[in-house]
């Protein structure tokens, strides 16, 4: 997990920060990208993608990694943005906002996936998330986030049962929509979504 980490430090650098979203797929919500920069040589053995573990042990990697790391940039784009831009887009803003509110600059960012046009060298890292620490802090403070906000719209909107499916489109949040349509808070340019609107 510290490969891409390792091979910076060896060339002088030591402000490593990684980056990576979550909520690219549900059908409700923010797109929400995360930046941590952890200390030099930190490791702790829990911390790995985010989808690998438990809800119970993401909150509490979640308080670890908000003592340890020197930095953590949060970037959310909402969903009017969403339906604006594309997803895909949206991702890369969310993420470049959060490399923004970090408070310190990074020497070098490792990025799950994206390449983004940066004025600081970057990595992008295929499956970053299980491959580079820092990017699986980045993945569990994302996740965190983004659920802690799903769980809070699902007592304004019960019948979506997001508490269980935050914001993705299973089953009984697809009858949902039929049944009652899209809250404000739905991607109105997701399919599911624009046909619920088309049909109402």
């Amino acid at each position: 997990m510290l490969e891409y980490e390792n091979d910076l430090y060896n060339q002088g650098i030591k402000a490593i920060c990684g980056v990576d979203e979550v909520g690219r797929g549900p059908l409700l919500g923010p797109v929400v990208a995360v930046a941590v920069i952890l200390p030099e040589g930190y490791f702790h053995k829990d911390i790995k993608d985010s989808k690998k573990l438990t809800e119970k042990k993401r909150e509490e990697l979640y308080d670890i990694i908000v003592e340890n790391a020197i930095s953590i940039g949060v970037g959310i784009v909402y969903e009017d943005v969403i339906d604006k831009v594309n997803i895909y887009e949206a991702t890369k803003i969310a993420m470049k906002e959060a490399i923004k509110n970090l408070n310190i600059k990074p020497e070098h960012i490792l990025i799950d996936a994206m390449k983004l046009d940066l004025d600081i060298p970057s990595t992008s890292i295929i499956k970053g998330d299980a491959l580079s620490e820092s990017i699986a802090a980045a993945s569990i403070i994302a996740k965190v986030t983004r659920d802690r906000m799903i769980e809070e719209l699902s007592e304004e909107y019960p019948m979506y049962d997001l508490k269980n499916n935050k914001g993705y489109g299973t089953k009984k949040h697809l009858d949902a929509l039929k049944k009652y349509g899209p809250c404000p808070h739905h991607r109105k340019s997701f399919s599911p979504v624009a046909d619920t609107l088309l049909n109402r």
